[in-house]
């Protein structure tokens, strides 16, 4: 600073009221379970009052009454229930000021597994929803004045995962498709973001690599553990909240550092 600069008189806002949702409604698609359930719990303490969409009526029933929010069950790969859903929400809760979409599963298979069904598999399951949700949700949230849109990535979509090609790509896909969006609906007030997470640990994590698998990938973090679903619920209330009222377009990487650390075996002492 020189002297000449003027001394900043820009108003400092009430930062601890700025991660407060108090008043407003958001809708969580795969509330039911791990990362979607530490989310709805998290827009609910914020103040949010949450639709918790679910496939599995029995999860969407229980996150719901967890966090005082609304159960709503439909198969967000189809647009007939995601046009509803959306259209459900206005109807009763009056305006929507936020979405936050946890949707994704991966199967296992090299590239020279994969049949069309598996390829089709991933790309509704990962890609297709997200689409639906910005075309349905994006012109909710721009009706209500704006507020965020926010999507689970995946480290699948940004660095070469073997045995995760169709989940990579699906992925890799997502993320343009917030960039695009971002773009295309920022005029209309509405941001559009994702987090992407490496290995979280939750239920059907923990099923698939076990004990064994968990060492591994916290030995491979620079902070030494698996990501728990709260830690990638405290990214997505951030890009959820007004605290981020200027970001958009982005992918938050949540991995424990993973990603950035030398990809080679240690040279210990060597120099």
């Amino acid at each position: 600073m020189t002297a000449s600069e003027p001394l900043d008189g820009t108003p400092v806002p009430d930062y601890p009221a700025l991660h407060r949702l108090d008043g407003r409604t958001y809708v969580v698609l795969g509330a039911g379970n791990g990362i979607g359930r530490q989310t709805a719990h998290a827009l609910a303490a914020s103040g949010a009052r949450v639709l918790c969409v679910d496939l599995d009526k029995e999860r969407a029933d229980a996150v719901a009454a967890q966090v005082d929010g609304v159960p709503y069950v439909a198969d967000v790969t189809r647009r007939d229930d995601v046009r509803e859903l959306f259209a459900h929400a206005r109807r009763e809760s009056g305006p929507l000021h936020g979405v936050v979409d946890i949707v994704g599963m991966a199967r296992y298979a090299g590239l020279d597994e994969l049949d069309d069904d598996g390829w089709s598999w991933h790309f509704d399951l990962v890609l297709r929803h997200a689409w639906l949700a910005v075309q349905y949700g994006g012109a909710a949230v721009a009706e209500a004045g704006g507020g965020p849109l926010v999507f689970v990535a995946s480290v699948s979509g940004l660095t070469a995962a073997p045995l995760h090609g169709a989940y990579g790509a699906a992925k890799a896909g997502l993320m343009s498709l917030v960039r695009t969006a971002a773009v295309e609906y920022g005029p209309r007030g509405v941001r559009v973001n994702a987090v992407a997470p490496g290995v979280v640990w939750t239920p059907r994590v923990a099923g698939m690599i076990g004990e064994e698998g968990r060492a591994r990938n916290a030995a491979n973090a620079p902070l030494g553990r698996v990501a728990q679903p709260a830690d990638i619920a405290g990214a997505l209330l951030f890009l959820a909240s007004p605290l981020s009222s200027y970001v958009t377009g982005q992918t938050l990487v949540v991995d424990g550092g993973a990603g950035v650390k030398f990809p080679y075996p240690t040279l210990g002492d060597a120099r």
